[in-house]
């Protein structure tokens, strides 16, 4: 039975007293279409933030609609798109003051075009998303540089929680992968006779083949045969990634590591696991390597997506 979406965290929530304050969806097909669009999101394996925030933006634009007296998609026109970005850009910040970036916004309108886009692609009634947003935002990607990448490598240790550092690093940065799809690896995703690591949850639910150099390999396979037995709890646990716990590693505790890795190397980047992939990305691009080949090395579906790392290039050179 459908119920009315007023928890923390699909709900937009803010005290009464707030003139932008917004309840909880009312209208029976809303609340069925934000339920449904949220599991197309985790069916296609987007990314984690796209699982966890596409929900709440659903749910404030909805709820915005209601109050609008729209109860029905078709009813929505250009027009109500953009009165609720006007409303957007004068609401205040949920945890602090000001308004909105020109970022926040964008991701507002991302959210409504992929919205259109499932309704369209689920046969239902959908609606147009003609807006544009004007102007620069900050949308800065962290990268570290080569030498950053070696003295991440140099402070690893020989004990098991380093080795997995190690195939972390490997992984990340050495195969490219976006932070879910490590997490999820299995240990029969490592081909060997083929020197190839298979992503089967990729974006989208698109599975690729990653090649692995000789050096990656040999991280993976030390991890694998030295430390990963010592993780190891139950036989049937097939994850690659362990925690001490003996279970599939959470992102969390990856992205901790990786922070212990910074500060030891004394970086003080605020880079994140992402920031792996960026890094590898735009060292490839450096070092001459074709924009299809890195498109096709990152599982993205357009090169519109690699080109982002021709302007990180120059920034690092």
């Amino acid at each position: 039975m459908l119920q009315s979406i007023n928890d923390p965290f699909t709900a937009f929530t803010r005290k009464e007293q707030d003139p932008y304050f917004l309840k909880g969806l009312s209208t029976h097909s809303f609340v069925g279409l934000q339920q449904s669009y949220a599991s197309w999101i985790r069916l296609l394996n987007f990314e984690p933030s796209t699982q966890k925030y596409a929900p709440v933006k659903t749910t404030e634009f909805l709820c915005w609609v209601e109050q609008q007296g729209i109860t029905q998609i078709a009813s929505i026109t250009r027009d109500t798109i953009t009165g609720y970005f006007e409303y957007l850009v004068h609401r205040p910040k949920r945890r602090q003051g000001g308004r909105l970036s020109k970022n926040s916004l964008r991701s507002h309108l991302t959210n409504l075009k992929r919205l259109s886009r499932y309704l369209r692609e689920s046969g239902q009634e959908s609606f147009g998303v003609d807006y544009k947003i004007t102007g620069k935002g900050s949308n800065k990607r962290e990268v570290f540089t080569k030498d950053e990448i070696a003295a991440l490598y140099e402070v690893t240790t020989s004990d098991v929680l380093g080795l997995r550092d190690r195939a972390m690093l490997a992984v990340y940065y050495g195969c490219g992968l976006r932070r879910n799809e490590g997490l999820m690896l299995e240990q029969s995703d490592i081909l060997w006779d083929r020197n190839l690591l298979y992503v089967r949850r990729g974006k989208n639910h698109k599975e690729r083949y990653v090649p692995m150099t000789a050096t990656v390999g040999e991280d993976i396979k030390t991890y694998l045969e030295c430390a990963r037995p010592l993780l190891l709890k139950q036989t049937n646990q097939y994850a690659f990634f362990l925690g001490r716990s003996g279970h599939r590693i959470i992102g969390s505790t990856m992205i901790e590591r990786l922070h212990q890795l910074k500060e030891r190397a004394g970086i003080q980047k605020d880079a994140g696991l992402h920031s792996l992939r960026h890094s590898i990305a735009t060292h490839l691009l450096q070092s001459g390597m074709e924009l299809e080949k890195i498109k096709q090395f990152l599982g993205h579906s357009s090169l519109e997506s690699t080109q982002i790392y021709t302007h990180l290039c120059h920034e690092s050179e």
